[in-house]
């Protein structure tokens, strides 16, 4: 074996079920199994390939699940080295998935998971010892049903943001990024408001792009500090990410509430709001990229920005209505359900005055370099 990249250790992929993407075979926890037999049988069930595995991870990676609610949450990862010894001609799942052996360099391309990229890039032969191929098992039952895995030693945070942020002040990058976590985060408080059994996961799904939101943020306030030059005035930077920000607090706010009370059907005109955090974040993130390139793009962004302030407008339309709804029918005898309706209404009102918001610090950088 040589060393690095290009050493003649090859690593096994397998294709997805519903993607089709190249990921290592893994799984759910295993009851009865140590973790490193749970990848073991993960890698006979998906990949067909018996062999020996090593007790000691070489490392973790975590990526978003898609669930069958619609949530896209986060998991953990544990990746355990497999000797393969053999390669079955039948296996549980060869007529839903492919496997491939890659050489290092390319596998590393294959992945899509950046945490994956970078453990895979990380990778020598003399690291591997005896054993020199490998399979994964995804940790944490728990993470899949509304618990959070803690980020191993507060440095794994939200790795797949990695490839957005800035090395020389990349603002457009971030801005675009932080644009991504508010549509999901709409998507995910769209879903939230339509009620049923999978309300924890939505709930948790909201916090978590919060929190990618945050790391976005604090990277561009760095950013501001340390560059010499910048794109736009400081002040119009900061404002601007603090205003995207203040959307997905509220957002996240919405779904404390939610949780709180423990609120699990809603007015039409709650979802009727919701539907519109949608459809601000998707022109926002439709705006953002033209922020690259303000002069010939400065119609468009006004455009953009109308509909913005037009949908604030629909907004306060529906939460009037919506707030009158809720006083007939609570108003005269359950108090208690008015004021968590009132607290509801409040929260998605001021998402939408928060996308008003960013409309406006837009249209202040068109009027300043257009």
């Amino acid at each position: 074996m040589g060393e690095g990249l290009d050493s003649p250790v090859e690593l096994l992929l397998v294709t997805s079920r519903e993607t089709k993407r190249w990921v290592l075979p893994k799984g759910n926890r295993i009851k009865g199994l140590t973790p490193h037999a749970a990848a073991a049988q993960e890698a006979l069930e998906e990949a067909g390939v018996v062999g020996a595995t090593c007790p000691a991870p070489l490392g973790t990676y975590r990526y978003r699940k898609r669930l069958e609610s619609g949530a896209a949450l986060l998991v953990d990862v544990e990746v355990f080295p497999f000797a393969v010894t053999d390669e079955l001609a039948d296996w549980p799942e060869r007529a839903q998935r492919t496997r491939r052996w890659f050489p290092l360099a390319e596998a590393s391309a294959a992945v899509e998971e950046e945490d994956l990229k970078a453990l895979i890039r990380g990778f020598s032969a003399s690291e591997f010892g005896r054993v020199g191929r490998m399979t994964g098992r995804m940790t944490g039952n728990k993470a899949l049903l509304g618990g959070v895995k803690s980020v191993k030693e507060g440095l794994r945070m939200f790795h797949w943001f990695q490839s957005l942020l800035p090395r020389q002040g990349n603002f457009f990058g971030l801005f675009e990024a932080h644009g991504q976590t508010l549509v999901k985060g709409g998507d995910a408080l769209a879903r939230l408001l339509q009620g049923g059994p999978a309300m924890e996961q939505h709930i948790r799904e909201i916090h978590e792009r919060e929190e990618e939101a945050d790391t976005v943020t604090r990277e561009v306030l760095r950013t501001v500090r340390r560059s010499f030059l910048t794109p736009f005035d400081r002040g119009a930077i900061v404002s601007l990410i603090s205003s995207m920000d203040d959307a997905i607090d509220e957002m996240q706010q919405t779904a404390r509430g939610i949780k709180l009370y423990e609120v699990t059907a809603f007015e039409q005109e709650m979802r009727d709001m919701a539907a519109i955090i949608v459809d601000s974040a998707r022109l926002l993130a439709e705006a953002l990229p033209l922020l690259r390139n303000i002069h010939p793009n400065a119609a468009r962004l006004h455009e953009l920005t109308g509909r913005l302030v037009r949908l604030e407008g629909q907004a306060d339309d529906i939460h009037g209505i919506g707030l009158k709804k809720a006083f007939k029918k609570h108003g005269g005898g359950n108090t208690m359900a008015f004021i968590i309706a009132l607290e509801l209404y409040s929260h998605l009102e001021r998402v939408v005055d928060k996308f008003e918001d960013v409309a406006n610090e837009i249209d202040n950088l068109v009027i300043d370099h257009a």
